[in-house]
């Protein structure tokens, strides 16, 4: 009876979005067509060539039509579903995963940065992996996607992992409304698809699901497809601690110290433009987990639970 209440739930949510999607967004169209007719500020050429989607990098798996291709052997490889929900369930594809077994060979640090992208502080850290030849999981917001559509396709361009942070991270609007939160994370499943055209089966809840989600939240993202994966090690950088990096480098290694579940160690970190000290840390941390036999991998539907 719950599922059943549950799709009834999505079912409703998906007329009122579509309904009121379609309509909002050919207002939207035609007063962007008038304005730009007016203006002359922007050819059709120019509008095609910015919102161009990168080719799929080769290290990418986009799911199958039934998502039987999820069940990987590489912890390296992002994963990807080339349908939203909403065209998933118009077109009468499977919305839940199907089981999937969960990762555990060797010890694997998942980086994992939330927040963003933003234009300063994303980009210092995308440098920082490239010269260390790793890949990371960047959990981004839809509002700042729409600032930044650049820098999200060079995260997804130079191979690292992008998963569901809601559209504005605003608690108040998330929770404890499960309808809403959905809807942001559809909304920004549509904006991240707009500009890589695939968009991600992972989300990370704003604040972590502990004491956010209410007992109908895991229900309704499972029954959408959604695998939310919280963390067991963080910098603490949005905390109030305001720490440096070398206290970042140290928490890392302290939480390091002892035997994490699955043997992954799944790292909570931001990348926004106040983050300056996370960057600074990010070679130390790298070079902690490298010297504890740490090898690196990106966060999938195959990635262990933290806790």
């Amino acid at each position: 009876m719950k599922i059943n209440f549950l799709m009834i739930l999505v079912l409703a949510l998906t007329f009122f979005l579509v309904g009121c999607g379609d309509d909002n967004k050919a207002n939207e169209n035609a007063v962007k067509a008038e304005s730009n007719k007016n203006s002359g500020s922007a050819t059709i050429e120019e509008e095609t060539v910015a919102k161009a989607i990168p080719i799929v990098p080769d290290n990418d798996v986009i799911a199958n039509d039934n998502f039987s291709n999820l069940q990987l052997n590489d912890v390296t490889k992002p994963v990807y579903d080339k349908y939203t929900i909403w065209e998933r369930q118009e077109a009468g594809l499977p919305m839940e995963l199907p089981p999937i077994t969960n990762y555990t060979e060797g010890k694997i640090a998942y980086l994992t940065f939330d927040d963003g992208p933003d234009n300063k502080i994303t980009p210092i850290i995308l440098d920082i992996l490239k010269n260390y030849g790793i890949h990371a999981t960047f959990y981004v917001c839809g509002n700042m996607v729409e600032k930044n559509p650049d820098v999200l396709k060079r995260i997804y361009t130079e191979g690292h992992a992008i998963g569901n942070h809601s559209y504005n991270h605003v608690y108040k609007e998330l929770y404890p409304n499960v309808d809403k939160f959905l809807k942001q994370i559809s909304d920004t499943d549509e904006i991240i698809k707009e500009f890589i055209g695939v968009r991600p089966l992972i989300i990370r809840t704003p604040g972590g699901r502990a004491g956010m989600w209410t007992p109908d939240y895991e229900p309704m993202m499972t029954a959408c497809g959604y695998v939310e994966h919280d963390w067991n090690v963080s910098v603490e950088d949005a905390t109030s601690k305001k720490p440096t990096p070398q206290e970042m480098i140290y928490f890392v290694d302290e939480q390091t110290n002892k035997q994490l579940k699955d043997n992954a160690a799944i790292i909570l970190m931001h990348s926004k433009e106040d983050k300056g000290n996370t960057a600074a840390a990010l070679p130390g941390i790298i070079k902690v987990l490298v010297d504890k036999g740490y090898t690196f991998g990106v966060v999938t539907p195959m990635t262990p639970q933290p806790w």
